[in-house]
C-alpha cells in the first residue's frame, strides 16, 4: 500500500464514523435556555442581562420569550434567566455566542 492509498483510505474511515442525520441532532425539541449566575454588583447583574438579551435577540428570527430575575443571595446578587426560542437552531446559536 502506498502513502497516497493509505491517506485516502483513513480519510474515507474518518468521514464515514463522522456521518450522522440531523434530525438526530437537532430535533427542535430543546427550545430554552436557563441560566444562573451570581455577581458582585447589581449594577453587574444588570449588565450581564443586557448582553445576553442582546446575543438573544441577535440569535432568534422571531421574538424569543425571556423571563429573568435578579436576586440578592447573602453579599451577591443572582441573576435567574430563561431564554425561550422558536426553533432548537436558535437555541443552539445562542449557546454558541455566549461561549
Amino acid at each position: 500500500m502506498t502513502k497516497e492509498t493509505e491517506l485516502q483510505c483513513k480519510a474515507e474511515e474518518v468521514q464515514a464514523c463522522c456521518c450522522v442525520d440531523v434530525g438526530t441532532v437537532i430535533d427542535n425539541t430543546d427550545l430554552t435556555v436557563d441560566f444562573s449566575q451570581n455577581y458582585q454588583t447589581e449594577e453587574q447583574a444588570k449588565e450581564a442581562l443586557a448582553y445576553l438579551t442582546q446575543k438573544a435577540k441577535n440569535a432568534a428570527s422571531e421574538p424569543c420569550e425571556i423571563v429573568s430575575h435578579i436576586s440578592q443571595v447573602d453579599n451577591e446578587y443572582n441573576l435567574k434567566a430563561s431564554f425561550t426560542f422558536s426553533c432548537q437552531a436558535e437555541t443552539m446559536i445562542f449557546q454558541l455566542s455566549t461561549r
